[in-house]
This record gives C-alpha cells, structure tokens and sequence, in this order.
C-alpha cells in the first residue's frame, strides 16, 4: 500500500513484489536508470525517496542473484574437489 506518510514505505506491495520477481538483469538495468536520475536530480523530494526505496530493493535482488550464483559456483567446485563425494 503506498502511503504519503515521511516514515511509509512509498512502494505499494505490488511494486514490492514485482521487484522480487525480477531477473538480474533486469533489476540492474533498473537500478542503474534510478541511480542516473537521482544523480541527475529529481522534481521532488518525495519523488527522490520513491526512487531510493526503489533503488535500494532493486540492489537487494540484485545481490540475492549474486548470492544465489556464488553459492551454486562454491557448490561445483566442491563436487569438483571431492569427486568421491558426488553420488
């Protein structure tokens, strides 16, 4: 639910769970558009902290992606390294 509350959360759960359904790929190439449009200043403040809050769950996915990658990378490379232990 968005709210117009300065301590609310700006994102509707929707958004929220739109972001977390996100590939990474497109979650960075939305993160990288916010980060240029704050950078490049936005009309408002209010405006400014949608897209933060944006930003900041759009990195978040970004890093669950990464996570996710370096887990299964360190878990081949263990098979790799134990190969009696791989049945």
């Amino acid at each position: 639910m968005t709210t117009n509350s300065p301590f609310g959360s700006l994102l509707s759960d929707d958004e929220r769970t739109a972001i977390a359904q996100l590939g990474y790929e497109q979650a960075r190439d939305e993160l990288i558009a916010i980060v240029q449009q704050l950078e490049a200043g936005s009309p408002s403040l209010e405006k400014s902290l949608a897209l933060w809050e944006r930003g900041e769950l759009l990195a978040q996915r970004c890093q669950e992606w990464l996570d996710g990658a370096r887990q299964r990378l360190n878990e081949v490379q263990n098979k790799s390294q134990n190969p009696e232990n791989t049945q």
